[in-house]
């Protein structure tokens, strides 16, 4: 027994330290407009969105401080410029902050941004659908994902005192045994891994779910504005370009699908993005619905082929 109650000390005192030594070291920034405007954020002098949004989400910052610029697509509305924009806490451990944009009670043109909240970071932590997320110094953020549980069970004779530590974000199983005790123990280690919804990740629709199945698309006054953000610009690569951007960054059903691939004016600038999009529909069973977009037969058979391929 005093053997027993020396290894769940050794363990507790290993957990303490474990948590008050490591932390995570990088942080999250989200900026929302209370007002629903729609603005470009700078940081340290380089642009994250190039389409502009009313909710953003920066994750994987690695600095303690920024030096923010807002400009809004409203060139009426004056740009906010904010400098040591804090992504850590007063200990300097980073965490999961957010901003929040108003109008100036007094003079509308004028913009503020306040300090919102500051929370722990959480691993598992996947961002609402109508929320613009970019992992900073990546062109493609991860807007969703799963977990996929793996568990192995070992019995045998002894002491097992055992317990899943969060360090840094990063969970770890520590197991401390005793062979020389004379209890019965069951040890069980379980593995997490999460993805996102990029390409090549997907290999089975029915085994692996889809970072955007059955989630909620992209609202209609969003959709809209990305809508005509994709028909606005001249050329069909510029087009597939950025709605290719759109798309990774959101989820959207069979019909929104359909309208941005309606807007390319080359059967294979519709068939690229019909592919593209293909991981990024709540609704991958109905995806036979894009085969309206095409002029041609033998685009349909190419999109069914890569689907059916990856399946």
């Amino acid at each position: 027994m005093k053997r027993k109650f020396t290894l769940i000390s050794f363990l507790l005192l290993f957990t303490t330290l474990g948590f008050s030594q490591f932390g995570p070291n990088f942080g999250h920034l989200t900026i929302f407009s209370e007002n629903g405007d729609k603005f470009y954020l700078i940081l340290n002098g380089e642009k994250q969105n190039d389409v502009a949004q009313t909710n953003l989400r920066i994750e994987d910052l690695n600095q303690p401080y920024y030096n923010a610029r807002i400009i809004f697509e409203d060139k009426t509305l004056s740009d906010i410029i904010k400098n040591n924009l804090e992504i850590t806490d007063i200990d300097n451990f980073f965490k999961d902050v957010t901003y929040k944009i108003k109008r100036d009670k007094n003079v509308k043109t004028k913009m503020k941004m306040n300090f919102f909240s500051m929370v722990d970071i959480r691993p598992d932590f996947i961002p609402p659908s109508n929320v613009f997320v970019m992992h900073h110094g990546q062109p493609q953020q991860q807007n969703g994902g799963f977990n996929q549980t793996t568990t192995t069970t070992t019995t045998g004779q002894g002491i097992n005192v055992g317990a899943n530590v969060n360090i840094g974000g990063v969970n770890m199983n520590v197991s401390i045994q005793d062979p020389m005790g004379d209890s019965t123990f069951t040890e069980t280690t379980t593995t997490h891994s999460s993805s996102g919804y990029n390409n090549q990740n997907y290999n089975n629709q029915e085994s692996i779910p889809r970072g955007c199945v059955n989630r909620i698309p992209m609202n209609n006054r969003d959709f809209s504005s990305a809508f005509e953000t994709v028909k606005n610009l001249g050329f069909d690569d510029t087009r597939l370009k950025t709605a290719k951007q759109i798309v990774s960054n959101n989820c959207m059903n069979t019909n929104q699908i359909s309208q941005i691939c309606g807007i390319f004016g080359f059967e294979s600038s519709k068939l690229d993005f019909a592919k593209f999009a293909f991981e990024f529909c709540v609704e991958p069973r109905n995806y036979f619905k894009i085969n309206n977009v095409f002029e041609f037969s033998s685009s349909v058979d190419q999109l069914n082929n890569y689907i059916q391929n990856r399946n």
